[in-house]
């Protein structure tokens, strides 16, 4: 199995599975055994999960990075919701701008982690 074949496959299990999650939260509630709206604020999870998709494999240095940033702004997201370690939107949005930074250190490492390779350069 080639890269971009496994990175494919990946892909559309990721979102199989998020869709069958999606269905039977659905049932459940309507069929009265679970609250769907009280699993709402887990949603940045889903975020979490993509992130780290991008982040397995082969990704080029562009996946990895985005990758990155998706599950960042998922466990963000989740906290700040969540009000985890007192954090909330208001008092935690310079996180965002200390993780750009340290993007912008690592960046360099990434690249050279991950060389891009146009075989296996992927469009979202």
């Amino acid at each position: 199995m080639g890269t971009g074949s496994s990175y494919a496959w990946r892909r559309q299990l990721l979102w199989g599975l998020l869709l069958v999650g999606l269905g039977a939260a659905i049932f459940l509630h309507i069929i009265g055994y679970l609250h769907f709206w009280d699993l709402w604020h887990y949603w940045p999870l889903v975020l979490v999960v993509i992130g780290v998709n991008k982040m397995i494999g082969f990704p080029t240095a562009r996946h990895f990075t985005s990758g990155l940033w998706t599950l960042f702004i998922g466990v963000w997201l989740f906290f700040t919701f969540e009000g985890l370690f007192g954090l909330t939107l208001k008092n935690s949005w310079p996180f965002v701008i200390i993780a750009y930074g340290i993007g912008m250190i690592l960046e360099p490492f990434i690249k050279a982690r991950f060389p891009e390779n146009p075989e296996s350069d992927h469009e979202n």
